[in-house]
């Protein structure tokens, strides 16, 4: 007898979908209360002002105006610094 069934069947083709992560508004680009800046995993990017993070750590704006990034310094738990990259929406016009 044959361990394997005749013809047809194979083991791949199972593959999850794409998490589709990353910056969904860029630096000077519109954004409106509840818009999507980052989509991310854990802290990669933190909530400047204006901004806020959702359960998934997602980034969203809660005002209206421009889309800004900066950096700054932050202290990890064992003491060593690390530039932290910071999303920003600033009210006003471009």
């Amino acid at each position: 007898m044959s361990k394997t069934k005749a013809a047809g069947t194979t083991r791949l083709g199972r593959d999850s979908r794409s998490q589709r992560l990353g910056v969904k508004l860029f630096a000077g680009q519109i954004a409106k209360p509840g818009a999507i800046i980052i989509r991310q995993r854990g802290s990669k990017f933190l909530a400047g002002k204006n901004v806020r993070r959702g359960n998934d750590d997602t980034l969203y704006a809660i005002r209206n105006g421009v889309v800004k990034f900066t950096h700054k310094a932050k202290v990890r738990f064992d003491g060593n610094k690390r530039l932290a990259k910071v999303a920003n929406v600033v009210p006003g016009s471009r």
